[in-house]
């Protein structure tokens, strides 16, 4: 089932494996499905003597394994065959379960992890062409593995629509924990642990002591202006580090790239890695997968608090770019996962065969259609504006496109649902003022980003639409503190523009620090 040349990849990445594992496979009665598993069980297994087929006398709705290591469980589990985006999540599994891969958590993260109360257990729905869930996937079988009263099973919704139906699944990721929804979409290790902890506790509070980290520099955030910001610190030997909740920001959610001058073509999760094997190449202490309780940035010296971890620096860079902005009009926020969507990637394929709308008339909200146009019988796009803010070149692609209608001048007031399905949205004609029903099954938002400050927004200068406020040297009002990317009033929100400016802070910080204006 594997071609030779994957087969060979795999000798290579699991020929360091030391402990046995064991691919404890569960059939189903659909004869065809458990041979197609069985198949790329072996051929998986035939890449290292530490790995073998267990076929399991049980047999499950759809064929399902379980990875074990040395005659132990590790509480991950795969429903379906983890093919596409899902491969790494399998290879992980693996090497994680042996105690190996870089996406293992530091020590501190390893240790909330471990008194996570249990016994737990989590599903998590995927799919395989969504790029937003090996995150998700992944995270939750580490916590799995480095917590035995955890389990996940990792369930690919094409192969079980009798559990994703009854569920009413119309997005991905969707993760239930002990039968009960739990998280939808993209999250990070530690946004998942933080959750999780909310609701579970721990089983020994005492084993987490606190942690005080000092830095010359603190960079907060870990897309294309902190990583700038980071190697650039570092070249000039200040004592830096990046806190974030993973490297790469936003861009992770972006796929094609070709506006990076220098780099023809590129994805947002490759360059989301080559940004952290860049900062691999410096004296930079990462700390991925964490969230900042609280920040003092009035004395000389900076404190964030994270958990049981408190970081102190004499400089802060606040590189935390910005999410997706939401409509905040009625039948929105109880829609969201169930017929509002802002991932065509990993929920256009839920759409299929259904009317949809695109809200926004940008770069984002033209891709996004003409992605949609692809699988969807219609899509409707709606621009609040009089004209479409996207580029000429995607402009003309979707006007190619005869099942693309735009709607300038429009306002979407609110989405029609039941809670569980939309079945429209309200328009009004910004001209006529006339009011119309479209009949949709699913709303994609694409009207632009939310600056990510709400953690400074007492204690620094920011506008009423929460963008920092920045000097052209990108410093804020608050002395030793320092904005970059598109958190901050710098307009145009381009990565390479991101980039410029993360590499501006860092030269300001050394300026400063020069100047003798730091504590």
């Amino acid at each position: 089932m594997l071609d030779k040349d994957i087969i060979e990849q795999l000798k290579s990445i699991f020929g360091n494996l030391k402990s046995d594992i064991v691919f404890l496979l569960q059939q189903s009665d659909n004869a065809a499905q458990s041979s197609e598993m069985k198949s790329f069980l072996d051929d998986v297994a035939s890449t290292s003597p530490h790995l073998s087929v267990v076929e399991s006398n049980d047999k499950a709705e759809a064929p399902t394994f379980e990875i074990v290591k040395n005659g132990q469980p590790t509480g991950v589990k795969f429903c379906g065959i983890p093919n596409g985006h899902e491969f790494t999540t399998l290879l992980l599994a693996i090497l994680n379960s042996d105690g190996q891969g870089k996406n293992l958590p530091d020590e501190t993260l390893a240790s909330r992890i471990k008194v996570l109360k249990g016994p737990i257990d989590l599903q998590t729905f995927v799919s395989l062409t969504c790029t937003n869930c090996p995150d998700v996937a992944q995270a939750l079988n580490i916590i799995a593995i480095l917590n035995p009263s955890v389990q996940n099973t990792v369930i690919d919704g094409a192969v079980v629509p009798e559990l994703v139906q009854p569920l009413n699944i119309q997005s991905v990721p969707s993760v239930y924990a002990d039968g009960k929804p739990f998280s939808v979409g993209r999250s990070s290790l530690g946004d998942l642990l933080e959750k999780l902890e909310s609701v579970y506790g721990f089983s020994d509070n005492t084993a987490l002591q606190p942690v005080t980290r000092e830095y010359d520099v603190i960079i907060l955030g870990g897309g294309p202006a902190g990583a700038a910001a980071a190697v650039y610190c570092a070249r000039k030997g200040f004592n830096t580090a990046v806190i974030a909740k993973s490297v790469g920001g936003q861009v992770r959610e972006t796929m094609d790239i070709e506006n990076l001058i220098s780099v023809p073509k590129t994805t947002g999760p490759q360059l989301a890695a080559d940004l952290k094997t860049h900062l691999s190449q410096y004296a930079i202490d990462i700390f991925e997968d964490r969230n900042v309780d609280s920040a003092d940035v009035t004395g000389s010296e900076k404190t964030l608090v994270c958990g049981n971890e408190t970081f102190k620096g004499k400089a802060l860079i606040i590189a935390t770019g910005a999410g997706w902005r939401k409509l905040s009009i009625p039948g929105e926020s109880e829609h969201i996962g169930h017929g509002v969507a802002f991932c065509t990637h990993c929920d256009g394929p839920f759409y299929a065969g259904k009317r949809v709308a695109v809200i926004g008339g940008g770069n984002s909200g033209i891709e996004a259609a003409i992605d949609l146009a692809a699988m969807c019988p219609h899509v409707d796009v709606f621009e609040f504006l009089d004209t479409l803010k996207a580029d000429g070149v995607l402009q003309s692609k979707s006007a190619d496109m005869n099942n693309i209608d735009i709607h300038v001048s429009s306002q979407v007031t609110e989405i029609i649902g039941d809670g569980k399905n939309v079945s429209g949205i309200k328009v009004k004609d910004r001209v006529s003022g006339a009011e119309t029903v479209y009949p949709v099954s699913g709303v994609f938002v694409q009207i632009g980003l939310v600056p990510n400050s709400s953690l400074f927004k007492d204690s620094i200068a920011i506008t009423r639409s929460g963008e920092i406020i920045v000097d052209e040297r990108c410093r804020t009002s608050v002395n030793g503190v320092y904005a970059a990317g598109d958190v901050t009033t710098v307009p145009y929100k381009q990565i390479v523009v991101a980039m410029g400016e993360g590499a501006k802070a860092a030269l300001s910080v050394f300026e400063d620090s020069m100047r003798g204006m730091l504590g």
